[in-house]
């Protein structure tokens, strides 16, 4: 199977380019499944329904949320409605939305898809080892799915690199977001789990992490806020991660990362390879 991952869409630039470029790499790269985290489409928080519908439309089979998910009140009904749209699973019970979703691609397969906050340096939540834990033994790999990908919307490297080696051998790949720049650590883990600590933003990076650069510099060193924060709306580079499975196992049996566009130096898998 293969699984192209987008990061976080940063805002109309961001979003934009993802819809725009989806059919076009479910075409070239052979994709079977594509999963968006959304978490920041929305002027850079959360994502409304029209949104989340664009990006379905294009092609995406799964979209994941983080930190912002319910910045938009608009879109409580919408998590409770479609199953496809994911919010972080160690949220408290009673919290709109689910936090796994079971996609079942047009032949058949059946993909887990889990989103979950990290707790260092974040906003207080349950426990996300033992959530994703709990995932991960209600659907095992190559019983009841045949890839489990694991989007961890975490800040700390070491908390998303701990939850690589606690899903090794069961997932077909763990990738952290929130962090919103792409990591050079694309692996295969030993158990066979693909691995990257964060998949980078779909955004404009002449910003910092994806907005305007004046507030958050005035921010920096004065310490004094003026304005909200506003996404840069310049070119952006379309950023992801691409793995192949191996059918028996659900196993990773390459990745590499996805880059396009924008600024930032291109990376692209080739999908006839057998190498990363």
């Amino acid at each position: 199977m293969r699984i192209l991952f987008l990061g976080d869409l940063l805002g109309r630039s961001g979003r934009e380019a993802a819809v725009r470029d989806i059919p076009g790499l479910r075409s070239d790269l052979q994709l079977d499944c594509v999963v968006v985290n959304a978490e920041n489409a929305a002027s850079g928080f959360g994502v409304t329904s029209k949104i989340a519908e664009a990006v379905f439309e294009a092609g995406a089979d799964a979209i994941t949320l983080g930190n912002h998910a319910f910045d938009n009140r608009e879109i409580l009904p919408y998590l409770d409605r479609d199953p496809r749209i994911v919010r972080p699973v160690n949220l408290p019970k009673g919290t709109p939305g689910r936090g796994s979703a079971l996609v079942v691609l047009r032949d058949g397969r059946r993909v887990l898809v889990v989103n979950a906050l990290g707790r260092v340096f974040m906003n207080p939540c349950d426990d996300p080892f033992a959530a994703i834990d709990a995932q991960l033994t209600a659907c095992p790999l190559g019983v009841a799915c045949d890839a489990a990908l694991i989007d961890f919307h975490a800040e700390a490297t070491s908390e998303k690199m701990a939850m690589g080696h606690w899903c090794d051998g069961r997932a077909s790949l763990v990738v952290g977001t929130h962090t919103h720049v792409p990591s050079g650590d694309a692996q295969i883990l030993s158990g066979g789990t693909a691995y990257q600590t964060d998949a980078g933003m779909c955004g404009d990076y002449d910003s910092v992490i994806g907005m305007v650069k004046e507030e958050p510099l005035r921010r920096f060193t004065t310490g004094q806020p003026l304005n909200r924060y506003e996404p840069k709306l310049g070119e952006a580079t379309v950023c992801g991660v691409f793995v192949e499975t191996d059918d028996a196992t659900g196993l990773a049996k390459r990745i590499a990362p996805l880059r396009r566009g924008g600024r930032l130096a291109e990376a692209w898998p080739d999908p006839a390879s057998g190498a990363a």
